[in-house]
């Protein structure tokens, strides 16, 4: 076996893998608006998405040419520099994706296969230019097609200012028709504003949807293109009538039926232009090499590939074999619905737990933004004002878990704007990223919605600016690593393909497996916030941690002992995601408070001060954690003989204080209550009294003065993290089941378990 067909192999491989990680980046193109409105059940949404992929997938036979032309001239390659660019492309690609997968970000795939392809190629005609004799870095424009990089660039600017603008200016306008209360507009309006929506949808199926398929002649295209006028109104007539039966008839819900038609619409389209970024590049290294192979005698290192350059049927069969598993990655990737949560969670109405933070980017653009409100503020006539206020006020909803992200009028305006731009510029020849202009047509109508207010304003621009930077990455990221992969493949030949492939499956299984045990933790954390049973969330966590602090101070003071760097590098990571996530239940608890039944109220509120104490020592333990790991980073000495005893026995006492509240709290009896507060009193005492040693000690000058500081600063750790934990226990020791006359925690799940097997 040949090293060019094991290289064709890896590329099926590699293709396999890419159409499940791209598949998980780009579904939420089409999958959000449907999602967000709560359209349908989500099987219904999922169904409808993978009729539109499969059928979609099938007309992709004439986007082929990206791969194989459209970045580099072929002709100016041979047969074993294709194969190493393509090859550098895939492993990129893979990488690349599934890193955005993994944050729950979106991007461009057709961004990232253009930049990994002009990458490679620049990198092998480099190479090339590098080992001749007459050629010089002016020949490097015969080898690329620079134009279409350029575009593609033009592309993402022209998509976040066009469709943002378009996006809130048709949004803004259709709010104030219809209001949040759009139930009367609908029974009389619904028909032609449904009829209107969907025939821009239909008209963005022909246009887009079929552009490049195999069976669309150039005369169909033109036709298409001079006769938009003429689609559009008897579209519109057809659809507004069809609407009109189905509301009389079957009181059909017409943004319902506007959203799950642009649902298959989108997802049509996207298999059908975006099915190339995936298997392109495959098919195009095992054409090539179906043709070297065929010609007798051929050596791979002349062989041309001019014959790229021309058009290729590709087989039915291997695009309907593309459609299946992109649509069994629809069912079946948490990391699809990782990344759509990024979007909802920007796009959504009401304010809550945010992903993003702040940055002074954003901050400064929410001042600039609310002194200009302020401004217009002035200038409208108060009656006017009031007017448009009232029509985009929004009725308050019996629950806020049960409320959607936004409603299906946005939806609807989310998934016809977006497909009447991507429509336009397509007829019109104009470069435009369909995944840029659905998000930015989504950011655009979140905020006419008024969706963005200044609770949750900062971070939601935050969260804008986070992707749309994240963007420009990719076609960095993409250009760079595919460039060093081609480069690496060029000179290492084999040894370097067999290390890049392993590292390749080494990389995506480990962060498949560090991504699972995430979603496992936030799918614990989300059950807690759904359990009703607020003294079993309490008690389970609060003992959870007790255990846990303990165990990594004594860790953490045997490290430091023993000078081991890593295992405190990994402490002080292990401390932050603490810290992160006892902030994260402290807030998404706090944002559940609203919705509490009235007999949990009160639980809610001590949960809330376990909460804080839990979130004191753990700030504590960061804090000690990571001054020991700078003391060792920093090539200090670690701690003396007697530093460590010391450290050893208030170690131990204190995790057996930490380990009776804990049992303390799992058998709800607090009888030793008053002996824990005595032990915690002699051990403060015992610190004091090591402080003093200490002092003697440097006195002696047994000890550095880095090392009284970080010791120092452990023994005022330990010490707070004594305070909070017998705080904790005054507060627990308040918090149970008979003050209010409720039954106890095992009781109440052991009832609720029973409720639900009957």
């Amino acid at each position: 076996m040949s090293i060019y067909l094991i290289m064709v192999i890896m590329l099926f491989f590699l293709a396999a893998a890419d159409l499940v990680v791209g598949v998980s980046n780009d579904a939420v193109n089409f999958l959000n608006a449907a999602r967000g409105a709560r359209a349908a059940k989500k099987w219904i949404i999922m169904t409808i998405a993978s009729l539109g992929v499969f059928i979609g997938a099938t007309f992709s036979s004439g986007m082929m040419e990206v791969a194989r032309s459209g970045i580099f001239h072929p002709e100016q390659f041979v047969f074993s520099e294709i194969m190493v660019i393509y090859l550098a492309v895939m492993l990129t690609d893979i990488i690349l994706l599934d890193t955005y997968n993994t944050l729950g970000l979106p991007t461009s795939t057709t961004v990232s296969i253009v930049f990994e392809l002009l990458g490679a190629a620049v990198a092998i005609a480099l190479l090339k230019i590098f080992n001749s004799p007459t050629e010089t870095l002016n020949n490097l424009s015969g080898y690329i097609n620079s134009d279409k990089a350029l575009v593609i660039i033009s592309g993402i600017l022209l998509s976040v200012i066009i469709a943002f603008t378009v996006g809130a200016l048709v949004q803004y306008l259709t709010r104030l028709f219809f209001t949040f209360k759009y139930d009367k507009k609908l029974n009389r309006y619904g028909a032609l504003w449904g009829g209107l929506c969907i025939s821009i949808i239909t008209y963005f199926i022909l246009i887009k949807g079929a552009d490049g398929s195999s069976f669309m002649t150039r005369e169909a295209k033109e036709w298409i293109n001079s006769h938009t006028w003429l689609i559009l109104g008897a579209s519109f007539l057809a659809w507004s009538f069809i609407s009109q039966i189905a509301r009389w008839l079957f009181k059909a819900n017409i943004p319902r039926m506007v959203i799950l038609f642009g649902t298959f619409a989108l997802a049509f389209a996207f298999a059908g232009n975006d099915l190339v970024n995936f298997i392109g590049v495959p098919l195009a290294g095992f054409k090539s090499y179906q043709v070297f192979a065929a010609t007798p005698g051929a050596d791979p290192h002349t062989f041309s590939m001019a014959f790229l350059a021309g058009k290729v049927q590709t087989e039915t069969y291997l695009l309907l074999l593309a459609g299946l598993i992109m649509v069994v990655t629809l069912w079946f990737s948490k990391k699809a619905t990782h990344v759509s949560k990024t979007e909802l969670g920007i796009a959504r109405h009401d304010s809550g737990d945010e992903r993003f933070g702040s940055s002074s980017l954003s901050r400064a653009v929410v001042r600039a933004a609310m002194i200009s409100g302020e401004f217009f503020h002035r200038i409208v006539p108060i009656r006017l004002r009031n007017k448009v206020n009232a029509r985009f006020s929004r009725p308050v909803t019996a629950s806020a878990a049960e409320e959607q992200s936004f409603d299906m009028i946005r939806a609807s305006m989310n998934l016809t704007v977006a497909s009447s731009l991507i429509a336009m510029a397509t007829s019109l020849g104009l470069p435009l990223s369909t995944t840029y202009v659905i998000f930015m047509v989504s950011m655009g109508t979140t905020l006419a919605d008024r969706a963005w207010g200044r609770e949750s304003a900062v971070y939601r621009v935050t969260g804008v600016f986070t992707v749309i930077g994240g963007w420009f990455l990719t076609a960095i990221m993409a250009f760079t690593v595919s460039m060093l992969f081609a480069a690496i493949i060029f000179y290492g030949k084999v040894v370097a393909i067999a290390l890049l492939f392993i590292f390749a499956i080494l990389l995506f299984i480990k962060r498949f497996r560090t991504f699972n045990e995430k979603e496992r933790i936030e799918k614990i954390r989300k059950e807690e916030l759904e359990e009703d049973d607020i003294l079993h969330i309490c008690n389970s966590y609060t003992t959870h941690i007790l255990d846990l602090v303990p165990e990594m101070y004594g860790k953490t003071i045997a490290a430091l002992h023993n000078e081991d760097r890593k295992t405190l590098r990994s402490l002080t990571e292990q401390a932050e995601e603490l810290l992160l996530e006892t902030k994260n239940r402290k807030n998404s608890f706090t944002i559940r408070l609203p919705g509490l039944e009235e007999e949990n109220l009160e639980y809610g509120h001590f949960y809330l001060q376990m909460l804080h104490y839990i979130r004191e020592f753990s700030h504590s333990l960061n804090n000690l954690i990571a001054a020991c790991h700078e003391h060792i980073d920093n090539n200090h000495c670690g701690t003396i003989s007697a530093q460590h005893e010391e450290l050893i026995d208030l170690h131990a006492k204190t995790k057996t204080i930490f380990s009776t509240v804990s049992n303390m709290i799992k058998e709800q009896d607090f009888e030793q209550k008053e002996p824990m507060k005595r032990a915690q009193q002699k051990l403060l005492d015992e610190i004091v009294e090591y402080q003093r040693k200490q002092i003697d000690r440097i006195k002696n000058n047994e000890t550095s003065t880095r090392n009284t500081v970080l010791y120092m600063s452990i023994l005022t750790g330990s010490k707070d993290m004594l305070i909070d934990v017998i705080r904790l226990l005054k507060v627990q020791s308040k918090f149970n089941p008979e003050m209010y006359g409720r039954k106890s925690s095992a009781a109440t799940l052991k009832a609720k378990k029973l409720e639900k097997a009957d």
